[in-house]
């Protein structure tokens, strides 16, 4: 696209935002929200970054990464939203009610879960970091999800605010496990 220009390599993290398409409502429903956090870990683990905070709210997500050591947050949330686009429409396909085909073909469509794009700022210092771990963690209490940022659990407050694990490994790269064969 003209005019835009992602700036990666530099190491810096990445405040990055994506909406469900027109802003429908996809993570309005818990099992989609846990679905989602599902993919991002497995996208973690396979492209190696860091999350150092995210937030899962009813029509759009906010992520805070580093760059990944295996290709750049394109790639990423490339893998993101394909890995939890076909998931969810798998599930919608498998409880299709047949009778009433034709007025799910439109929203079974992948193109359909997402926006075309995300928007990328990129975080140069700790203070801007704060800033937008906050606003993430802020989300759900300003749409009146949850009373306490901690009490959302689509959300890295619960591992900022309270040391609780969660479903996301947050602020930890772990390295892939090295499978050494014995010697004979």
């Amino acid at each position: 696209m003209p005019g835009l220009h992602r700036y990666y390599g530099a190491g810096h993290l990445h405040f990055i935002t994506t909406s469900c398409y027109y802003r429908r409502a996809w993570f309005a429903i818990e099992a989609n929200r846990d679905l989602f956090v599902e993919v991002l870990e497995q996208v973690r683990r396979r492209y190696h970054f860091v999350v150092v905070g995210y937030v899962v709210m009813p029509e759009h997500v906010h992520l805070l990464l580093s760059e990944p050591d295996r290709g750049n947050p394109s790639v990423v949330m490339q893998a993101i939203k394909q890995g939890f686009a076909r998931r969810l429409l798998g599930r919608l396909r498998a409880n299709r009610d047949p009778r009433q085909a034709d007025l799910w073909d439109v929203s079974l469509n992948p193109q359909h879960v997402w926006q075309r794009r995300f928007y990328d700022f990129v975080v140069r210092t700790y203070e801007k970091r704060q800033e937008k771990l906050h606003y993430i963690h802020q989300n759900p209490v300003r749409a009146s999800l949850a009373l306490e940022p901690w009490q959302w659990r689509w959300s890295s407050a619960p591992h900022h605010l309270r040391g609780e694990s969660g479903p996301v490994l947050v602020n930890e790269l772990v390295m892939a496990e090295m499978k050494i064969r014995p010697v004979a």
